[in-house]
């Protein structure tokens, strides 16, 4: 029986989407994406109205998604439309045609339900505990989220946008200094405006998918930097804009075609968010307002796991042998419980990565034993990870690729994360990997830990290093490994 498919569409101001999914019985599966640049707000005028021509790119864009819509059930269909089509005063024209060619009713959000929509999005398709701070710049609206887990706390919408700004602030097509200044005051001043709404709450992390931060991610990317955004890259960013004079002219490594128009508006209202808030740093997420639509219309999706289902479906794909990965398990998870305590570079929310790590550390397997790593961590870099984000799903990729052998402390120092929590995390995986080697559940020791700041000393019950003595060995050669971790491994015998 074929699983049901399911489509969202997502009429943004700047770029309509369709998003296609099937729900399989462990997972859910992306199909296909389609995206168009519609630029809709660029058609409203100063009385917001839009223009026939902006109409019209509209509509064309909705015949283009009506003819894969006809494979559909109509309960598993979602349109929804946001900023441009709630300013607009004869949006009504838009949307009648729409509905006709789609033959499916949209629904106009509020700001208010799109920016929980987007946080939802975001929860959904990340596995970060504690107060997320969610930032999205749309082409006419910019949201501002706080939440708690899955639920968000505070939801603002606020009336600025990319294709909005870059029409007001850079519509002769100049990148000035002066021109970033004002669009980045008028941000602030619609910021400002809302902030004394956030007081009182906190946030843990920041995130932020739109497009905007995407290409900053990409450019990131190609520097063959961590994708970590922090507000001295949105300067120099800004400056390597300035010196391209033109937004014509913009040529900047790793940044696509496609978002160029609106980049430098956007980048202008991301560094008034930053500087408002007072953001250090900002993790693009995976998920935003289409994931959040996908997961309110899935049967039971709020009481599932996304990260556990994403795992599994991995595990089953790449025929990882379970009892193996069950029995790394067990033993990372005692290392981690005692470490974490004493480790200052790990806290409880890292054991995710690494109980995924220990569950898929042998999908490389399935392509080749030799260079099985570097097989398991192409995967993993490869994959559409529905609850990873981008940080957990680097740390991943990184922690299959080193789980044995010479580690590569220049490949660990280019993380998200910190070296020395790269370097916590890994020994306990490789330590894992190597005491469940055995395959056997008989032949898993009980261990005793003493852990220190920079140090881990494991006991072992009697006899069982001399009755497995190619694992005394590896420990041995373990012990080199763990001095360039800059932790001290002693085995008690």
């Amino acid at each position: 029986m074929t699983s049901p498919l399911y489509a969202v569409i997502d009429l943004g101001s700047n770029s309509f989407h369709m998003l296609i999914t099937r729900q399989l019985a462990d997972s859910v599966q992306i199909v296909d994406k389609i995206k168009r640049k519609v630029r809709l707000a660029s058609g409203l005028n100063t009385d917001n109205m839009l223009s026939d021509e902006a109409i019209e790119r509209g509509l064309e864009c909705m015949r283009f998604f009506a003819e894969r819509l006809q494979d559909f059930p109509k309960q598993n269909i979602r349109v929804v439309a946001t900023a441009t089509l709630r300013l607009a005063k004869n949006r009504d024209v838009f949307i009648e045609q729409a509905n006709q060619i789609l033959g499916h009713n949209i629904q106009l959000l509020s700001g208010v339900e799109e920016a929980k929509t987007i946080y939802k999005g975001v929860a959904y398709t990340s596995n970060i505990q504690g107060n997320k701070l969610v930032f999205d710049i749309g082409g006419a609206s910019t949201e501002i989220i706080i939440g708690e887990n899955v639920e968000p706390l505070k939801a603002m919408s606020l009336d600025i946008g990319c294709v909005t700004f870059n029409q007001t602030f850079f519509n002769a097509g100049a990148l000035t200094l002066s021109a970033f200044e004002l669009a980045t005051a008028q941000a602030k001043l619609h910021i400002n405006s809302v902030i004394s709404e956030y007081q009182g709450l906190t946030f843990d992390v920041v995130l932020g998918g739109s497009g905007t931060m995407q290409a900053l991610a990409e450019i990131l990317m190609h520097q063959q930097k961590p994708t970590l955004i922090d507000y001295e890259f949105l300067c120099a960013i800004k400056q390597q804009l300035i010196a391209c004079k033109t937004i014509d002219a913009i040529s900047i490594g790793g940044l696509d075609g496609e978002r160029i128009p609106v980049f430098a508006s956007g980048l202008a209202i991301l560094i008034a968010l930053f500087e408002v808030f007072e953001v250090k740093t900002l993790r693009l997420s995976s998920g935003a307002l289409r994931e959040g639509l996908l997961y309110d219309m899935l049967p039971s999706a709020k009481t599932v796991d996304i990260a556990a289902l994403t795992i599994n479906s991995m595990m089953v794909k790449y025929h990882v042998e379970q009892q193996q990965s069950e029995r790394v398990t067990s033993i990372a998870q005692q290392l981690f419980n005692g470490c974490v305590d004493h480790w200052p570079a790990i806290v409880n929310d890292d054991y995710f990565v690494v109980n995924a790590a220990c569950q898929l550390h042998e999908i490389g397997l399935l392509i080749d034993f030799k260079n099985q790593q570097k097989h398991g961590a192409y995967i993993v870099n490869n994959s559409q990870m529905l609850g990873f984000d981008q940080s957990q799903k680097q740390t991943l990729a990184m922690l299959i690729a080193q789980q044995k052998s010479d580690i590569d402390l220049q490949y660990l120092a280019s993380q998200l994360l910190p070296l020395n929590t790269c370097a916590s995390l890994l020994a306990i995986v490789r330590l894992a990997i190597l005491l469940a080697s055995r395959r056997h559940d008989k032949h898993l020791p009980t261990l005793t830990l003493i852990s220190d700041v920079d140090s881990l000393t494991l006991g072992f019950e009697h006899a069982w290093l001399a009755s497995h003595p190619l694992i005394a060995d590896e420990l041995r050669q373990e012990v080199k490994q763990f001095g360039k971790l800059g932790i001290k491994l002693n085995v008690n015998t």
